[in-house]
């Protein structure tokens, strides 16, 4: 091995050393949210799930809610049309319908997605660790076909602290009759 390769090597080393222990570090930090999460024996609403292939998927997903439900996605802040809804309704899951968060629960986050402070029932969302792109967050995913929603944050108003921070793409507004 010439001089090259082998600094080459221990720079990789300590570079994904060090990548290791931030992460720790930050998943030390991290705020658990175990009021919302679903455990894995608690079953979503009304026991429903919803399995399909990725094939099926595409069927009947548009491009964009495809690649953000089923491929953990994210569009760009600012183009959901949810972030303007302020009517009675409640938004569900664009793939399987299942109701995720009621109006009353969604705020101006200022970030340009939409944002709740929490789900309309404990078992309608589950979460995951997300350690994608160096850091941790906490995953959010509709309790019914898995779809990817948008991830959980501690930095949201009361009466939890959380937000919600949602892909408007995964959801779907239902105005209240």
């Amino acid at each position: 091995m010439n001089r090259t390769t082998i600094l080459f090597t221990v720079g990789a080393l300590v570079i994904s050393a060090l990548l290791l222990v931030a992460s720790r570090f930050r998943e030390g930090r991290s705020t658990p949210v175990a009021n919302t999460q679903t455990a894995a024996d608690e079953k979503p609403p009304g026991g429903r799930r919803v399995v399909k292939t990725d094939a099926e998927w595409k069927k009947i997903l548009k491009p964009d809610q495809f690649y953000v439900l089923r491929e953990k996605g994210t569009e760009r802040a600012g183009s959901s049309s949810l972030n303007n809804v302020h009517e009675e309704g409640t938004f569900v899951c664009t793939a399987c319908k299942n109701p995720l968060f009621d109006y009353k629960a969604k705020f101006d986050s200022g970030t340009g997605w939409p944002s709740f402070y929490q789900p309309v029932a404990k078992n309608a969302v589950k979460e995951a660790k997300d350690v994608a792109f160096g850091m941790v967050r906490t995953e959010i995913m509709c309790s019914v076909c898995d779809g990817h929603l948008g991830h959980v944050f501690d930095d949201g108003p009361k009466p939890t602290g959380l937000r919600y921070c949602m892909n408007g793409t995964a959801m779907q507004f239902v105005k209240k009759p």
